[in-house]
């Protein structure tokens, strides 16, 4: 799965910033100096987390319902969403390299046609994955 939703808490904190934290995902905070900047932070540090507890093979805890939330004085709730395959064409865009192994008529066939081995194979990856670069 690659699209979570989860609630998170906001804390005015002051000069209009705000703090922002996960009740679900230990560890999970962030925070903005502005409510705008802060939805985007939370976005961001739950897709990094849930993206870490993706490759690490951790258990990801299902989201709560908002209504057992406990909030304190000025708190309130949001839900943010975030998608761990969007975040690693962000963040993980580094080249990696790969030796792959090709019949000699094909490769002789596509070198004579210029044919960027990287590219086609890329292409082909993302189609046999169903995903969209």
């Amino acid at each position: 799965m690659s699209k979570y939703i989860y609630p998170a808490i906001f804390k005015p904190e002051g000069n209009g910033a705000f703090s922002v934290m996960f009740p679900d995902i230990e560890g999970c905070y962030t925070g903005g100096d502005n409510l705008q900047e802060a939805f985007e932070m939370a976005e961001d540090a739950l897709a990094l987390m849930l993206y870490h507890y993706e490759q690490e093979g951790t258990p990801i805890n299902p989201p709560s319902d908002i209504s057992d939330i406990n909030l304190q004085k000025k708190e309130f709730v949001s839900f943010v969403p975030c998608d761990t395959i969007e975040y690693q064409k962000k963040n993980n865009n580094r080249a990696v390299k790969k030796t792959l192994t090709v019949k000699e008529w094909i490769n002789e066939a596509a070198m004579k046609k210029n044919v960027n081995f990287s590219k086609v194979l890329e292409r082909g990856l993302l189609q046999e994955l169903g995903l969209h670069a």
